[in-house]
């Protein structure tokens, strides 16, 4: 996979982390899928729960980490949201994830360098760094298109 664009967003609120997941879900469309990483605590969870709020998710959104996957009906399209902490790429790729990337919705997956090899080559991979209380750094890798077009607008535009 080659990376083809970058974009790096400063949160210093979860509002702020709100808004970042609201500008990113201006673009996107079924299909798309998003990785995210970070350590634990790092709050892969509480922006999968701001980006499904932005795509208009209304039920709860909790982490999946001992069901793996959890789907929503959002206002466009499904949300499919995995976490894939507690299991094996072995695993992962037993459980057919491609008819997800590859599927109606948008699939969002928390700890995604453990089946990096399972990606899609086409995604976003958006690190989490915690700087403080609330403050964190989400480092945005685009692998193909969309996803650099989405980088370059957020770059030009800002959040």
């Amino acid at each position: 996979m080659t990376q083809t664009a970058t974009f790096a967003y400063e949160s210093h609120s979860e509002e702020e982390t709100e808004r970042f997941a609201a500008a990113l879900a201006g673009w996107i469309e079924p299909g798309a899928v998003i990785a995210l990483d970070g350590d634990l605590g790092a709050g892969k969870t509480r922006f999968s729960q701001a980006l499904a709020k932005a795509i208009g998710v209304k039920d709860i959104v909790n982490s999946p980490t001992f069901t793996i996957i959890k789907e929503y009906e959002g206002k466009k399209f499904p949300l499919y949201h995995m976490d894939v902490y507690r299991i094996s790429l072995e695993e992962a790729d037993e459980l057919g994830l491609d008819e997800y990337f590859y599927g109606e919705g948008l699939t969002l997956v928390e700890w995604a360098s453990i089946i990096a090899d399972l990606l899609p080559p086409r995604h976003l991979h958006i690190y989490i760094e915690t700087i403080g209380a609330t403050e964190r750094i989400f480092r945005c890798e685009a692998y193909g298109e969309p996803y650099a077009s989405w980088c370059d607008n957020l770059k030009r535009n800002g959040v």
